[in-house]
């Protein structure tokens, strides 16, 4: 299995488990110096992730391997514009500026429905200009549902889909949409392995707005208990028998917990039956839909 690191944390307070708030700088460049050591690869970004574009930019060593992931600022308005073609451009570069980058792994349009607004494709086409002049090595989407991914199949070749998928939001497994994307040469990147962090929770520390999961999560803990696994390895290892991910990103708080990672990530492993814990409403699993 390929980690990623996840930095939403870096610049900003998020995660429904996160009780330290804002990865320190400090902490940050320990984070991505055992990414280093430890061969992973991708860094994955935002532009509305805070302060996170410009702390990585100071934390990154000039020399690295890094492949990094950053994503394009949301269009409020119902139509898109020429100006917003633009607007994208000039923010991207500014991440290739916060970020101290000449140029970046891939592009990702941070929500899947601006691409789907009247004028869509002026966000495309914008992206494959700065894909052509070597700015962006690849060009995607980042989606919440398959609903998405049905609207833009056959409208925009994708290089990169980011996706949700864990134990209790199976539902682009379960759908078949990642063996179409992987059959169609798509490169897969799995983000909230670990649903925000509330498959490390207790049933008893869920928020009242979610307490419809506290059966599901009890018989989860219980199987688990059983099991003689952690939660962390079982996020990690039912993501590892799905051959079509070519990367795992996590969000990580601390060195010490990205090193757990990456040593469950690269351990041998039992195989265990996930299935039953599936959840359909996406009221519970999707985390736009939770109650702030």
């Amino acid at each position: 299995m390929k980690l990623g690191v996840g930095t939403a944390q870096f610049g900003m307070d998020y995660g429904i488990a996160n009780k330290g708030g804002q990865v320190p700088a400090a902490e940050v460049a320990a984070i991505l110096e055992v990414a280093a050591a430890r061969g992973v690869e991708l860094i994955d970004t935002a532009c509305l992730y805070g302060e996170s574009e410009r702390v990585l930019g100071d934390c990154l060593p000039t020399s690295h391997a890094f492949k990094i992931v950053t994503k394009t600022p949301h269009v409020a308005a119902s139509r898109i514009t020429v100006t917003d073609g633009r607007t994208l451009s000039a923010a991207y570069r500014d991440s290739l500026k916060k970020l101290r980058q000449e140029s970046l792994y891939a592009l990702l349009v941070h929500n899947a429905d601006d691409l789907l607004k009247p004028g869509g494709d002026i966000i495309y086409e914008e992206m494959q200009r700065l894909k052509d002049d070597g700015l962006a090595m690849k060009v995607g989407v980042s989606v919440y549902h398959g609903r998405q991914l049905d609207a833009l199949s056959g409208r925009y070749p994708l290089d990169l889909v980011q996706l949700p998928l864990n134990i209790f939001d199976q539902r682009l497994l379960k759908s078949g949409h990642l063996r179409y994307l992987k059959q169609s040469g798509t490169e897969i990147h799995v983000r909230s392995a670990f649903l925000q962090g509330l498959l490390q929770l207790g049933p008893e520390e869920l928020p009242p707005s979610l307490n419809r999961l506290q059966d599901r999560l009890r018989q989860y803990r219980d199987a688990l208990g059983c099991w003689n696994i952690t939660t962390s390895q079982a996020s990690l290892w039912f993501l590892a028998d799905i051959g079509e991910i070519d990367y795992v990103v996590c969000g990580v708080d601390s060195r010490a917990q990205f090193e757990e990672l990456c040593l469950i990530a690269g351990a041998p492993h039992g195989r265990y039956d996930f299935s039953g814990f599936a959840v359909d409403d996406e009221n519970l699993i999707d985390p736009t839909h939770w109650k702030k």
